[in-house]
């Protein structure tokens, strides 16, 4: 036990966890019983949380209305999301079957914003080439061009909190910012964002960040439409949700150069291989490799919330709405 004046309270089934995970939750739990698994949460790995009163999943969890119903006949009455987002979840089943869902709505905002900056400065200055260069002795600075970001027009897809964040960033280098959003920010305007339609911002952008939620209306906003009203050469990237972006217009706007540079930290297939280690393995997704195979592209893997800032943010917050629930309080990170 963690401390010897508490009696566990909740029983709970960590899925996808790793060893960072295990760090930050460890540091953090005082009361709770905490089993950890590797595994990722599917119908084949939901017997895993037998005899536990929770589960904690995260972004890669398939929580689907068959796994919900196992959760509930093993009485399990709390899915807890580490993630913000919760598209992963059949938010109907779980209504249906009494079982809350809770998330961290905003672990870190600044982690995820800033990842873009790096996104973006990287592939600009190529940076990451030129230091695979000098290692080799190789200091040459032949087709390391980038240009100035100032004065250049940034179009943001979202202005949630993420956003916003990002929105202030840019204006800092002295970029034009333009904002698409459901409802426009009038903080947001103040300082400077001019809020448009969102074809206006394909049109006029030169780079283009997407900070929205994965919705039935934003699934594939990136598409073979959007792209060729896009500026030739644009620069795209995405730190929200991989299906935002359709691949294969991706991969084409990338081959016509409409798309001059793409930064993903998300992928639209990344539950098959981000957070695993598959070095040794052969890649049987065709599009990643052929994404990878493009001299502008730069991936990462889910790294934008990977400071320790947000890793505390994320475990205090989620053990809280475990408290939250266990006490009978009224949830102030519920879904449903």
């Amino acid at each position: 036990m963690k401390n010897p004046r508490y009696l566990w309270r909740m029983k709970i089934a960590f899925f996808s966890t790793k060893i960072y995970d295990r760090e930050f939750f460890d540091r953090y739990n005082t009361h709770h019983e905490i089993i950890y698994f590797e595994a990722p949460l599917n119908e084949h790995t939901v017997t895993l949380a037998n005899g536990c009163k929770a589960i904690c999943a995260f972004v890669n969890d398939k929580i689907t209305l068959p796994v919900v119903t196992a959760l509930k006949s093993n009485g399990v009455e709390l899915i807890a999301l580490r993630s913000a987002g919760f598209n992963n979840v059949d938010i109907a089943a779980a209504k249906a079957n009494g079982i809350a869902v809770v998330r961290v709505p905003a672990y870190s905002p600044h982690a995820v914003a800033e990842h873009a900056l790096a996104l973006i400065l990287t592939l600009n200055r190529k940076t990451h080439k030129a230091y695979n260069r000098v290692r080799e002795g190789n200091f040459s600075l032949d087709r390391l061009t980038g240009f100035d970001l100032f004065g250049k027009t940034v179009g943001v897809i979202g202005t949630g909190k993420i956003g916003q964040v990002f929105c202030k960033i840019m204006l800092g280098l002295g970029c034009k910012v333009l904002a698409f959003d459901v409802i426009a920010n009038k903080d947001m305007e103040a300082t400077g964002v001019e809020y448009l339609p969102l074809l206006t911002i394909f049109q006029q952008a030169d780079i283009i960040s997407l900070h929205c939620p994965l919705t039935e209306q934003t699934k594939h906003i990136i598409n073979a439409n959007s792209i060729a009203m896009m500026k030739q050469g644009v620069m795209l990237i995405n730190t929200s949700r991989g299906a935002l972006v359709n691949t294969a217009a991706a991969i084409e706007g990338l081959k016509t150069g409409r798309i001059g540079y793409l930064g993903l930290d998300v992928y639209e297939q990344e539950e098959k291989l981000f957070f695993n280690d598959l070095s040794e393995n052969i890649i049987q997704d065709d599009d990643i490799m052929r994404l990878l195979s493009f001299p502008n592209v730069l991936i990462t893997s889910h790294q934008g919330f990977f400071t320790q800032e947000a890793l505390a943010e994320i475990a205090k917050t989620t053990l809280s709405n475990v408290d939250e629930f266990e006490a009978g309080k009224t949830l102030k990170n519920i879904v449903v």
